[in-house]
């Protein structure tokens, strides 16, 4: 039972999210119903035959030789003329992360994109990590994928749904898991791995079931962790509100953002993503839900229906007074707890606040 300081916290965010929301939900409307969808170029065609924005000195993430880097990684392969991506330091808290990625739109969290890397018998599965809307590669993971890489998996994150910036993942849903599934496939060609893990944040937890449903992914991917995922889509409200969490993308929207007009309630690319069953009975789903969820309104809209290899849970059902909202849950440590005993449920251990 929620305690009544949780229950006040909670609806005091409502009239902000209220709000904000009101602000932008008529350029929303009209970019989902007039906008072309965006050009499902990938990451690396950006920013290709040019070098990355400069940075402060720090490692790169290089392909092995011979190999050519994968398409939606942004990493340029070795011979060409492009600059490989720098790799950031770690961070506490999506919105650092964030602003450092502004001026480095290519940059890599650390730990990932080491393409050398080959998965030993306790983790014999990469990790790959899938950003959400208006986000990118090293905002969502600057924290998780350094944890994961000293866990000792391969981990490997790709940008995908937009041509540059830091601002991207509102391309179209069904191009973007296109991106993801040629991503897949370079990352298992590097490891030797048969399958693959994906962890991914909001429309990232979601975008993956298009892929594994339509194109091919359920013999490719052996669990999905997916942190507050737009599952069953989410109101104009909750979408206008991550438009202005995040710096630039109200501006986005305003343009074009297919990807918002197929998250919100009821669209037809949820129907169509839904119908027939949420799950593949050769995956294992685990859906990490938060109270305080801003975006994806109702919470519960993330759940997947119920099934043997479906785990749906909340981060206040291991840590009551723990008000995580939806932007910064990839940096919480009660959540970061949750998706490593999903990815390793041998060795799980028990959250902590």
């Amino acid at each position: 039972m929620r305690s009544n300081g949780t229950m006040r916290a909670r609806h005091r965010r409502r009239p902000a999210a209220a709000l904000t929301g009101l602000a932008v939900a008529a350029g929303l409307v009209l970019a989902g119903a007039t906008a072309a969808p965006a050009t499902a170029r990938t990451a690396a065609e950006a920013p290709g035959g040019r070098a990355a924005p400069s940075a402060p000195t720090t490692p790169t993430a290089q392909a092995p030789a011979g190999r050519a880097a994968p398409a939606a990684s942004g990493t340029a392969a070795p011979g060409t003329s492009a600059t490989a991506d720098p790799v950031g330091p770690p961070q506490g808290n999506f919105l650092s992360a964030f602003l450092y990625s502004t001026t480095r739109p290519t940059v890599l969290p650390t730990g990932a994109n080491d393409w050398t890397c080959k998965p030993g018998p306790a983790h014999p599965r990469p990790v790959v990590l899938v950003h959400g809307t208006f986000e990118n590669r090293y905002a969502n993971w600057a924290a998780l994928s350094p944890k994961l890489k000293d866990d000792g998996y391969c981990v490997f994150a790709l940008n995908y749904g937009g041509s540059q910036g830091p601002v991207l993942a509102t391309g179209d849903i069904a191009a973007s898991a296109g991106q993801l599934a040629a991503f897949v496939d370079r990352v298992r060609a590097a490891t030797g791995a048969d399958k693959v893990d994906i962890v991914g944040h909001s429309q990232g937890g979601m975008m993956p079931r298009h892929y594994i449903k339509n194109l091919g992914g359920a013999a490719k991917v052996g669990r999905l962790v997916a942190l507050v995922p737009s599952n069953h889509g989410t109101s104009l409200l909750g979408l206008g509100l991550l438009a202005r969490l995040v710096p630039g993308a109200d501006a986005v929207v305003g343009a074009a953002c297919p990807a918002c007009e197929q998250q919100i309630v009821g669209s037809r690319f949820l129907k169509e993503l839904n119908a027939g069953g949420e799950t593949d009975p050769a995956v294992d789903y685990t859906v990490i839900a938060t109270w305080y969820d801003e975006v994806v309104t109702p919470y519960t809209s993330a759940f997947l229906a119920p099934a043997r290899n479906v785990s749906n849970q909340t981060i206040q059902s291991h840590c009551l007074v723990n008000t995580t909202a939806h932007i910064n849950i990839t940096y919480d440590r009660t959540a970061t707890r949750l998706v490593q005993n999903a990815l390793d449920p041998a060795h799980a251990q028990r959250p902590t606040c």
